[in-house]
């Protein structure tokens, strides 16, 4: 790939991880309501081993689908695929680095993070790109 033809596609990346996240963010109130015991606050909460369902889904859902999909919902719904820059098939080290590292790049100033770092590096990669040797781009 010739990385100056190489497009960020931010807005659609944007739109991605929107879709991704809130899905997420449903997944996890929706549970907590339905098998969370009240709390003292008049919230809910799950604790014990009921507390991992949320993150299993994360993990299902992000780094799996990326590794068995090269997407997720949501770089489908925009057209966006998951490749590795050496070309090779994804491994799903490279799913989970690169999703590991969200709590820098989207989950830490809403994003900013991942939208500077996209913006100012080479080949329009966001930190968790970088660590795992990934390329977003259209399919």
């Amino acid at each position: 790939m010739n990385i100056d033809t190489y497009e960020s596609n931010t807005g659609l990346r944007i739109v991605a991880t929107l879709i991704d996240y809130i899905l997420i963010f449903c997944f996890t109130i929706v549970y907590i309501y339905q098998f969370g015991e009240p709390s003292e606050d008049g919230g809910f909460k799950v604790s014990g081993l009921k507390g991992l369902v949320p993150f299993l889904f994360w993990f299902l859902y992000l780094p799996i689908c990326e590794w068995k999909f090269c997407s997720t919902l949501g770089h489908w719904t925009v057209g966006l695929k998951i490749i590795s820059e050496n070309g090779e098939e994804l491994t799903i080290g490279q799913t989970i680095k690169r999703r590991l590292s969200d709590i820098i790049d989207i989950n830490w100033c809403f994003g900013l993070v991942a939208f500077v770092v996209v913006k100012s590096t080479d080949k329009k990669q966001r930190i968790g790109d970088i660590i795992a040797k990934t390329l977003v781009v259209k399919k």
